[in-house]
């Protein structure tokens, strides 16, 4: 077999040498083959001798056992396989980037937005004929959307398995964006709660009879995460979601010419930071927003004081776990479609279709990329993902009348005693190749993944069904706008473009960023008699910046994925 390069191939190591940079990578493995200057190929279909190979990933990982989990466990037994994985500190795209220079690289990486450094590093394999000939799992479940691999209209090759899309996804779950403490709800009488002025309504009413909490120390309205990349979840994204233009990022793509626009230039948007203008003005929003790191935020939500949130439930996953656990449940949160107004429609369960984008791949340092590609696919088989997503048969579910059924002891865990369960388990940790989204049946008749509705129901605490059925809904998804009532994106989703970081879009983005993060809070924080002026210069400075050129060019990325993808 004759594995493709990419192409160029500007290989430096000193910088890595100097650094130690990720040391064991580029094919740390037993049983190698001599290093002949071509990878190496197995020969053995079922071929379970032990093999390490080296790993990174550019998500934070901080559970990671090293694959001593049950899940981790069941994989080398199956495989032979185990992962000697790292994953970023600090600035994860500047670790892909010295990774990138070093000429030295682990086996399989996943390196998010930042492939592009590696591709033009020569750093990566070209996998289209190892999944023809290797993966037959991958190829079965990509038919013929396997074009939307391909890197680009210039270059056809295959550099990544998709791992943050799924293929045949239904969005059963809505989980975050604004949220509401149960108490406050169900003390307002469960009013409807569809706009900006609603939510205000329910965190104003609840503050104004309780400013503080049993201990004395003040209630908070509303508080957002401003950490840093959090800056986009909780502060900035929640301005184009709650004018039906949620999930591009930091664009807006206008469904008709997929042209790109900032999404902070388009209709609606400065009405929603003067809401935040007005709530920070009368007091509603945390005066410490701007100022607090992660771990405070977190430490806010677990002590119960804070009763409205604008967020991803992933990001205060942490506070949401303490409350949990200290059985506080009314002080966990419920969660609500606002828009700016009745005006606007909500979208944000809207499907991507199979996105691919980002994702691992195999690097020219793995001494056995047939081995590697056959771990993946076997990630990818229904074995790997009923592992991945349900755990081991006979300790995190159990079969009855041939139902995957998850023990309430177990479930009571995942829902009250999460870190710990999914340290010892390892459910989730392994979505490291293609997989079948929400909604889909396996074999069996039963789910691949655990996000269908009779199992998220099973999810809930009692007050979460408290309140929705104070509603009329079984699950929050029932809240928001269906799936089914939503275009498909033909690009998918803006935010998982790759642009190369030498590109005059990612430079003028990085510009637009630093403007933007500097504009936006001061325009919160302003007096509201500042406010329009400040919003003001800030547009201005947005234009001086090259913004309309930005835009231009990044249409044209766009644009060429619509086509790259529906050829």
């Amino acid at each position: 077999m004759t594995t493709k390069i990419s192409r160029s191939a500007k290989v430096v190591t000193v910088l890595a040498l100097t650094l130690g940079l990720l040391a064991g990578c580029g094919g740390n493995t037993t049983n190698k083959p001599e290093d002949t200057g071509q990878p190496a190929a197995s020969t053995n279909d079922n071929d379970l001798s032990p093999v390490t190979f080296s790993f990174f990933g550019a998500d934070p990982n901080p559970n990671w056992n090293k694959m001593q989990d049950d899940v981790g466990k069941e994989i080398t037994k199956l495989t032979g396989v185990t992962l000697d994985a790292e994953f970023p500190v600090g600035d994860a795209s500047q670790k892909v980037a010295l990774i990138a220079t070093s000429g030295q690289y682990p086996d399989l990486i996943s390196p998010k937005a930042e492939l592009n450094k590696l591709v033009d590093a020569g750093a990566m394999l070209d996998l289209t004929d190892l999944i023809d000939k290797h993966a037959p799992n991958i190829k079965k479940m990509l038919g013929d959307q396997i074009k939307r691999l391909r890197y680009s209209n210039d270059d056809k090759s295959i550099y990544v398995i998709p791992t943050y899309s799924a293929v045949d996804q239904v969005n059963f779950v809505a989980a975050g964006g604004f949220s509401l403490q149960h108490r406050a709800v169900k003390e307002a009488g469960y009013p409807p709660i569809k706009t900006l002025q609603d939510y205000e309504n329910v965190i104003k009413s609840y503050l104004d009879k309780h400013p503080t909490n049993e201990n004395g120390d003040p209630n908070i309205g509303l508080t957002l995460n401003a950490d840093d990349w959090h800056t986009y979840i909780s502060v900035t994204n929640p301005a184009a979601d709650s004018t039906g233009k949620a999930g591009d990022g930091e664009w807006y793509i206008d469904p008709k010419t997929y042209e790109a626009t900032y999404h902070y230039r388009t209709e609606g948007e400065k009405d929603y930071f003067k809401w935040l203008n007005h709530m920070f003005n009368t007091g509603l929003l945390d005066k410490d927003t701007f100022v607090q790191k992660s771990d405070q935020y977190n430490a806010k939500i677990a002590s119960g004081r804070v009763i409205g949130l604008i967020d991803a439930d992933w990001s205060f996953g942490d506070g949401l776990k303490s409350l949990k656990k200290d059985g506080k449940f009314d002080q966990t949160y419920g969660y609500f479609p606002v828009m700016l107004s009745d005006k606007y429609k909500d979208n944000r369960l809207q499907s991507t279709g199979f996105m691919a984008g980002w994702g691992v791949g195999i690097t020219t340092s793995c001494k056995d990329p047939v081995r590697a590609i056959k771990f993946l696919d076997f990630l990818a088989s229904e074995k790997g993902q009923i592992l991945n997503n349900w755990g081991v048969e006979g300790k995190q579910y159990i079969m009855e009348n041939g139902k995957r059924v998850v023990p309430a002891d177990v479930q009571n865990r995942i829902n009250n005693d999460n870190t710990a369960f999914s340290k010892e388990s390892g459910i989730g940790f392994y979505g490291y190749s293609l997989k079948y989204g929400d909604g889909v049946k396996d074999s069996t008749g039963n789910y691949y993944t655990k996000n269908f509705p009779e199992l998220i129901v099973q999810g809930y605490s009692d007050t979460d069904k408290q309140t929705l059925q104070a509603y009329g809904a079984k699950t929050y998804a029932d809240l928001f706008t269906p799936m089914q009532e939503l275009p498909v994106k033909p690009w998918g989703a803006a935010w998982n473009l790759s642009v190369p970081a030498d590109d005059e879009v990612s430079i003028l983005q990085n510009k637009m960023k630093d403007i933007t993060w500097k504009r936006i809070p001061q325009a919160i924080m302003a007096k509201p008699d500042q406010f329009d002026k400040i919003w003001d210069d800030y547009q201005q400075d947005l234009i001086k910046a090259g913004v309309e050129k930005m835009e231009k060019g990044f249409t044209k990325y766009v644009q060429d994925r619509v086509k790259l993808w529906n050829e």
